[in-house]
């Protein structure tokens, strides 16, 4: 080892040799689990490897060839093409004629495009391949269904703590690890939790504080792990679930749940911009008639969020959310809006009664357009006495709650309703 040749990041020295070396997935490599009967059968069919980073997906692709004695191709989705899946397929070809079978690892297969994609398709129906895909994005969005019905689809769980320090205790003990290197018992507990189950990230952190202090000190990891951000892709499923989180503990009025989500995603990255629209739409959404204050304030924590930018404007947003969290809940105005928009693209495109058209010219109040309109100001009781709807037509779209300012609503409504004699028993 010279200057120029310097040795591999730990992560790599420690990459496991054996199955047996894996740390974490149990649940796939226990006793009796998928992937032990299937070494143990011998017979390796494609899979789809979903998981976080760092727990392990091209080690185990890597692993499962070697027990299976299949030669392995691995490529990146980042980099590789058409063109590299056809050497890929070329090779296997050569190899499938000495009776060696080929398995294709395509890590973050996620990045390949459909057309891509497809192109793996009769390799892997006719078995010439046996595709391992990695992924850390959902193959329910992100993998063609043909493909995913032609593969196996195995989800990875981010390490435990207690598995990543074990990985972090035999780090210092292995003569492949940090040789000559020890570590406070501190330091250990702090890198397994910071870590978030990514055994990469982890050992990476080790290698550098090692450098820093040794022994290791809770110190030299907090420096060496720089500032800790949560975990989140913005375009990714991380993402949506992380607003959906924030969505439903503000409607479940959780305000701690609410401002904790709304944390993760302004620390994790997310647009504050997107974010407020999100919350305006809550306002819209859950809040509704129950709390009309709570869509205004809303709009207003947009503005400020616009106007200030962050982290300034990201107490607005909180103070939105804890306003929604806390505000009665609504949703008559949303479930009112969908039957509308479903009456509308169900039914047929009726004519608007006569009375209720506008008449700006002659020839048009000569065809009857405005002919009989009771105008209320005018003519209340000729006002309620008038059809609104479509000739024939009867609907029952709106229905207020009881919650907050649409108490007041609810009254006034059945008061409506029966001076319209759309009231019980009137029909609907």
């Amino acid at each position: 080892m010279t200057l120029f040749d310097p040795p591999a990041p730990l992560a790599e020295r420690l990459r496991p040799r054996t199955v047996a070396e894996v740390v974490g997935q149990t649940h796939l490599l226990g006793p009796g689990k998928p992937l032990t009967r299937v070494l143990g059968s011998g017979r390796l069919g494609s899979l789809i490897l979903w998981g976080p980073p760092g727990v392990g997906k091209t080690t185990l692709a890597r692993l499962l060839a070697g027990e299976v004695g299949a030669h392995f191709i691995p490529l990146s989705a980042v980099t590789a093409g058409v063109k590299d899946v056809r050497d890929a397929t070329a090779e296997a070809e050569r190899l499938r004629g000495r009776g060696q079978k080929t398995i294709l690892f395509l890590d973050e297969i996620h990045r390949f495009n459909k057309a891509q994609q497809d192109a793996l398709l009769p390799h892997v129906e006719s078995g010439l391949l046996t595709l391992i895909g990695a992924t850390t994005e959902n193959p329910s969005f992100e993998v063609n269904p043909a493909l995913r019905s032609r593969a196996r689809t195995l989800v990875l769980e981010a390490l435990k703590p207690e598995e990543v320090r074990g990985l972090l205790e035999r780090a210092l003990t292995d003569p492949r690890g940090l040789t000559g290197v020890t570590a406070e018992p501190e330091a250990l507990d702090l890198l397994a939790r910071l870590a978030e189950g990514d055994a990469r990230r982890a050992l990476s952190t080790l290698e550098v504080a090692s450098t820093l202090a040794n022994p290791v000190t809770p110190d030299a990891i907090t420096e060496a792990f720089g500032r800790h951000l949560p975990q989140m892709d913005k375009n990714g499923e991380d993402f949506y679930n992380l607003i959906s989180a924030l969505h439903k503990s503000v409607r479940g009025s959780h305000v701690d749940g609410a401002l904790y989500w709304l944390a993760r995603m302004v620390e994790g990255g997310a647009d504050p911009l997107y974010v407020a629209r999100r919350v305006v739409r809550m306002a819209a959404e859950d809040i509704g008639l129950a709390d009309p204050q709570a869509l205004r304030l809303c709009i207003a924590a947009r503005d400020t969020v616009e106007f200030l930018g962050s982290p300034e404007g990201d107490l607005a947003l909180a103070q939105a959310v804890v306003y929604l969290a806390l505000a009665p809940k609504s949703n008559s105005v949303y479930v009112a809006w969908k039957n509308a928009l479903n009456a509308v693209r169900d039914g047929e495109s009726l004519p608007i009664p006569l009375h209720l058209r506008n008449a700006p010219t002659a020839l048009m109040r000569q065809q009857g357009y405005g002919r009989g309109y009771a105008y209320y100001f005018d003519d209340p009781e000729g006002s309620f006495a008038q059809n609104y709807l479509p000739d024939g037509v009867q609907l029952d779209l709106y229905a207020p709650t009881g919650e907050g300012w649409e108490a007041r609503v609810a009254e006034r409504w059945r008061k409506l309703r029966d001076a319209h004699g759309e009231g019980e028993g009137a029909g609907t």
